[in-house]
């Protein structure tokens, strides 16, 4: 990760009695949602999946040379890009390095926390949001410890994590970033999005499948060539464009127990089958981009 983006402003933390009172607003806004949905279940409709508090902790002694109070904000602005497709869904605290990544850990915290380490620091929003939202999908996808010969696909889905939520919050910084003042930052946050982009393109007149077929062999081997990840991620990311709420499906990318070694087929055919019915389609036409044929059910 050594592309660096231009320096946001320091500034963008509020007061505090300023917080509270918007912290007092949002519990408000909360309670009357949780009446709302509370009204609705006893009136016999179908009751919305609850809505659960995304922990995000920037390790308070780390180096930083930051704003901890911001640096958080920017993690939450790029997870809740993805985690809002993902309702119903708790996930443990998430404690966050800036050094010694970026990756996230297998081992986990002393209360079971997820332990995120970036390659970041100073202001640079748009490298910590790029860093994190890869590491976050890793968490999504329920990652594991398992035979890695189709673990590039993984990483070329998180990649692609971090392409989506780039060019999201550059649209919803526009109108509700973080700070009111940090408005002007969204083109910063499109601009580094673009210049990924540029990286993640198909060789002219070929196909995914095709691209697949020449380089499936040397990503068996290697899962992080991130040259190779990006051409995945920028050919898939016009599905989860298009359709997001059917980010829920990668919650089902890794099985509970290792399946073993597995060919690319019998990978995508295991993850089709442990998806619920809502999300099958999908996965079937991700499947058709890399020129694999699942049968619908």
């Amino acid at each position: 990760m050594g592309v660096r983006c231009s320096v946001f402003g320091v500034r963008g933390r509020e007061s505090r009695s300023r917080a509270q009172g918007r912290a007092v607003a949002a519990g408000v806004v909360l309670l009357a949602a949780l009446a709302l949905v509370t009204s609705s279940s006893l009136g016999g409709e179908k009751a919305e999946p609850t809505r659960h508090p995304l922990i995000i902790r920037p390790a308070p002694k780390a180096e930083w040379k930051a704003d901890l109070e911001n640096v958080e904000a920017v993690l939450r602005s790029a997870a809740g890009e993805l985690w809002a497709y993902f309702p119903g869904r708790s996930l443990k605290p998430i404690l966050v390095e800036p050094k010694g990544g970026p990756i996230v850990l297998f081992g986990r915290g002393p209360d079971g926390e997820f332990r995120i380490r970036l390659d970041a620091g100073e202001t640079y929003w748009s490298q910590y949001a790029f860093q994190f939202a890869h590491e976050f999908c890793h968490i999504l996808c329920n990652y594991i410890e398992d035979d890695t010969s189709n673990k590039w696909f993984e990483e070329s889905l998180c990649e692609m994590a971090s392409l989506f939520a780039l060019r999201r919050m550059a649209e919803t910084w526009k109108t509700r970033p973080p700070y009111p003042n940090w408005k002007s930052n969204a083109p910063s946050l499109r601009k580094y999005a673009d210049n990924r982009m540029a990286e993640a393109k198909l060789p002219a007149d070929t196909t995914l499948a095709e691209w697949c077929k020449r380089n499936e062999a040397e990503l068996r081997k290697d899962p992080c060539l991130r040259a190779k990840n990006r051409v995945v991620a920028g050919a898939l990311l016009p599905l989860f464009e298009r359709s997001p709420e059917h980010w829920e499906a990668v919650a089902c990318l890794n099985p509970g127990k290792p399946p073993g070694r597995l060919s690319f087929q019998q990978y995508l055919e295991a993850w089709h089958k442990r998806c619920p019915a809502k999300h099958r389609a999908f996965v079937r036409e991700i499947a058709k981009q890399f020129g694999v044929h699942i049968p619908a059910e």
